[in-house]
């Protein structure tokens, strides 16, 4: 659909100005005006060179033509480590790291008790995985967080993942609104956010679809797994799909996984099979269940829970737990980094991921935490943890 604006010197109808497509600088593709990363290469876009809609129609053309009607692009890249300027040999002029995206390793945090790191790994070309959070600023209000990890053998998970991520963190976020104005009781708001839980699998899968447009119809659609968690004052209600988990890590012990992997290896440890057996055979990371237009089943799996004391929610993709599976090891790793770094959210997830790289940094890697300080009250249903 067109549109026009009105000249207020002469009253004349003059063509609105049309939003440009950005022109990856990576590898020449052309990506929706708003975009902030290459939707083929991964590339962090933004000032980037701009192409406007009567150039290029064919993609072997776009450099050649584009260069009589672009905006130069700024001299220097940011890097996303220390902030200092990428020189022109691509590595970063103050700490000495190559050049990467934005969606190689970023971090979120939006709330001083909520944070996040996402970081592609050593091994892995680009990132797949995805994270999205959302928080009020009073420590253990609320709070919202999603990790998603694209299949890494199917192309374009890395968009599956991230549009799922964000979906899914928009529809729950919207929630507290409704239940704020809505005044519920404890055992109103577990089924209220019980129930958004499910929805939100279901919204995360039709945001995937979405986004990879044509790329539904293959035989292998992109896709990718789901782990999410809503804290709401005392309660806090776990949702998952695939082996992306939610862990409890307690200041006083007490830890535990609170989401069950859709996974082989989960399937072989409920017939008895040790832990470690099934986590490292070699099946052990196929999944039974994920998100995406081939999913067979998208309604994530739902638990809600009053955590008795002090500590720490987790979220994370499998390159984190595969180095620390068990919850009591993981609590060992969380107390041994809070007591070295403090208990900033973003820095103990920045370490977790160093952790992981250090270990071999197989996968790509996420950790989100969100501290919880709240004790439950003898009126509310203490559950399991």
């Amino acid at each position: 659909m067109s549109a026009a604006t009105v000249d207020a010197g002469s009253g004349d109808a003059t063509p609105a100005a049309q939003p440009v497509a950005l022109l990856c600088p990576a590898c020449g593709a052309i990506n929706e005006p708003n975009a902030r990363f290459c939707e083929e290469c991964g590339t962090q876009l933004g000032d980037l060179i701009e192409v406007s809609g009567d150039t290029a129609t064919e993609p072997e053309d776009i450099p050649e033509r584009a260069t009589s009607a672009v905006i130069p692009a700024p001299a220097r890249r940011a890097c996303v480590y220390c902030g200092g300027s990428i020189a022109d040999d691509g590595y970063c002029e103050l700490c000495g790291k190559p050049a990467q995206s934005e969606r190689d390793h970023w971090q979120e945090a939006p709330a001083a008790w909520v944070g996040g790191v996402c970081d592609r790994g050593i091994r892995h070309e680009i990132n797949e995985d995805a994270m999205a959070l959302s928080a009020e600023p009073q420590a253990g209000s609320f709070a919202v967080l999603v990790v998603c990890d694209g299949v890494s053998s199917t192309p374009g998970s890395d968009v599956a993942s991230l549009a799922a991520a964000r979906a899914a963190t928009a529809l729950l976020a919207e929630g507290r609104v409704a239940d704020t104005a809505a005044g519920l009781d404890s055992e109103q708001a577990q089924a209220r956010w019980s129930g958004r839980m499910l929805t939100a699998g279901e919204h995360a899968s039709a945001a995937i679809y979405e986004a990879i447009g044509e790329l539904a119809t293959r035989t292998n659609p992109p896709s990718c797994t789901f782990a999410a968690a809503v804290i709401d004052g005392p309660l806090v209600v776990v949702g998952s799909v695939g082996d992306s988990r939610v862990y409890w890590i307690g200041d006083e012990g007490h830890s535990r996984q609170l989401s069950t992997d859709d996974s082989w290896s989960q399937e072989m440890m409920a017939h008895g099979m040790s832990r470690q057996q099934a986590e490292n055979a070699p099946q052990a990371h196929s999944i039974t269940r994920w998100l995406g237009a081939d999913s067979p089943d998208e309604k994530p799996q739902v638990v809600p829970t009053y955590p008795t004391g002090a500590g720490w929610v987790l979220v994370c993709s499998d390159g984190l737990w595969n180095y620390c599976s068990d919850a009591r090891d993981l609590e060992e790793l969380v107390h041994r980094i809070v007591g070295s770094v403090g208990s900033n959210p973003v820095t103990i997830a920045s370490t977790l991921v160093d952790w992981a790289n250090e270990q071999g940094g197989q996968d790509n890697i996420t950790a989100a935490l969100a501290r919880f300080d709240s004790v439950v009250s003898t009126a509310a249903p203490a559950a399991g943890v």
